[in-house]
């Protein structure tokens, strides 16, 4: 199918409403793209060098300043990950959303524009990410409950999208005030943030909350009408009738199994999605590509690259562009063909700048050239690959009762790697007592991780393009092997799961298709007759 805007002819509605809904709640992604990419910029400053130095240092920063201060944000967002599902539950998708950007993030962007010491700028990181956590395990999950599933891959992909934007965005203002000797060389690309957060509320205000949390809160009517403005149609309309009906009855069969408990997310199918969900998270953040993001422009200044602003832009550039066919190619190829491939071509690009940088060193020119020619490479396959469908898979893994709490976990695996890569590296890469002088050879550790991601992915991912939240459960309740994903054809419908009174919610999914698909059998055969 690819990325086709032009919905299947039997889907009723329009399509632009959930995909312009989508498309504009991925501009959180900017929020966190550009609050990562800045650190990076400024802590190459000579301005902000000389400010926030400790006496002594003869204004430089030590490598442990380096990474608490970088991995700060990190921390933050760690926390902040884990604390979305209590909000996203309370407050509902749409005002946790705007209360986490609106209140936490900016109060951390504040507190960095006004600081002058590391102390407060610090505090500022650590805000910052509390806030930026909490928008990014609430953004996959607002998008993946309003997105149609034929698109579903596309829309929650966006997310890396604006992310790399933010990225992009950053290493530009970076690149434009890194020369002023005053404040601004710091405060400007800090203070530009508050643009996006009052972006992200302003759209906020108008868009609805999603019909899924509102079934889950029992609010049928409120659903009906928020699932009407996203399709377009009238809320008595039979196809948003049944649409909210099979979600009603998915989350009853849920409930009657259990409640929706913090205990119940490492049960059963669920326990398996989430360890899927949060080893897929992790490894994501051990391909490397924090390191090129955070640490870039300070790895090829001290390595010896000339104008290494303009390299990092480049890098920046090329993440950009590069997320665009990932967004193809997630609905055309499906989600474990696509991690495959991007797992085998980031392992080769990895290897190739670890030998070349053993070999010949980083200041001969050609051994430069292909460090950054493989690096470009290793970004293009991560960016269409690694980067948006990490981000999809966690958004459409869980059923709805646990979904905000196990979103939250994944997100907050994501947040843990972010941190403790964020925080070693400058051990790993920098020489003297104490520091592992890996310089390029630590692009054989991501690369080695990458090989890791190739196993994960055969024995871990199931192929979940073009299935409904609900036929997602019942993927994981009658299917045991995840290279055997790919043949599923879902059966059970949970309205006639729901007919079937008591008994029908005492029985596994697995069974349930099997008792649906003999009663359509038997009415085969019955209308075969006359």
């Amino acid at each position: 199918m690819g990325v086709a805007f032009k919905k299947p002819a039997d889907v009723p509605g329009k399509t632009w409403p959930a995909i312009a809904i989508g498309l504009f709640v991925a501009f959180g992604g900017i929020l966190f793209g550009y609050d990562t990419g800045t650190i990076g910029g400024i802590l190459a400053m000579p301005f902000w060098l000389r400010q926030f130095a400790t006496p002594g240092n003869n204004g430089e920063i030590t490598p442990a300043q380096d990474s608490l201060i970088v991995s700060i944000l990190s921390a933050g967002t760690f926390f902040g990950a884990l604390c979305a599902a209590p909000t996203a539950d309370l407050l509902g998708r749409r005002l946790g959303l705007m209360a986490s950007a609106a209140i936490v993030f900016n109060l951390g962007v504040i507190l960095q524009t006004a600081a002058t010491a590391q102390p407060m700028f610090i505090a500022g990181r650590f805000f910052a990410g509390f806030g930026v956590g909490l928008i990014s395990a609430m953004i996959p999950l607002y998008q993946s409950e309003t997105a149609p599933k034929w698109i579903r891959g596309t829309i929650v992909g966006s997310y890396q999208l604006a992310i790399t934007i933010g990225l992009f965005l950053a290493a530009i203002v970076n690149n434009a005030t890194k020369d002023r000797n005053d404040t601004g060389s710091y405060r400007i690309p800090i203070a530009v943030q508050f643009a996006w957060s009052i972006i992200l509320v302003g759209g906020l205000f108008i868009l609805p909350e999603t019909p899924r949390f509102l079934i889950k809160q029992g609010k049928p009517d409120k659903a009906a009408t928020a699932l009407s403005r996203i399709r377009r149609l009238e809320p008595d309309h039979p196809a948003v009738v049944e649409e909210l009906a099979e979600i009603t009855a998915n989350h009853e069969y849920e409930l009657s199994l259990s409640k929706a408990t913090y205990l119940d997310c490492f049960k059963g199918t669920v326990g398996k999605r989430l360890a899927t969900g949060c080893l897929l998270q992790g490894l994501q953040q051990l391909t490397g590509v924090n390191f090129i993001f955070y640490y870039g422009t300070q790895y090829f200044t001290n390595a010896g690259f000339s104008n290494p602003f303009i390299v990092t832009v480049i890098t920046n550039s090329v993440n950009v562009a590069s997320t665009f066919p990932g967004l193809y190619m997630v609905e055309k190829l499906g989600r474990r063909n696509l991690l495959l491939l991007g797992a085998v071509g980031m392992a080769v690009c990895q290897f190739i700048v670890a030998i070349v940088g053993t070999v010949e060193g980083t200041t001969n020119l050609a051994a430069q050239r292909t460090a950054i020619a493989f690096v470009c490479i290793y970004i293009f396959f991560f960016a269409c690959s690694w980067g948006p469908v990490a981000w999809v898979v966690t958004g459409e893994l869980f059923p709805l009762k646990v979904r905000a709490k196990c979103l939250s976990m994944t997100t907050a695996t994501n947040w843990l790697l972010n941190f403790a890569i964020a925080y070693a590296t400058p051990y790993m890469v920098n020489a003297g007592p104490g520091y592992a002088n890996l310089q390029s050879r630590v692009f054989f550790v991501w690369g080695s991780f990458c090989f890791v991601c190739i196993g994960f992915v055969w024995l871990m991912i199931y192929e979940t393009k073009g299935l409904s939240l609900e036929q997602v459960d019942e993927l994981y309740g009658v299917v045991s092997k995840a290279w055997q994903s790919k043949k599923f054809r879902p059966q059970v419908s949970f309205q006639d799961a729901a007919d079937m009174g008591t008994a029908g919610r005492g029985m596994s999914l697995s069974e349930i298709g099997q008792m649906q698909e003999r009663k359509r059998s038997v009415a085969h055969v019955d209308n075969t007759r006359y």
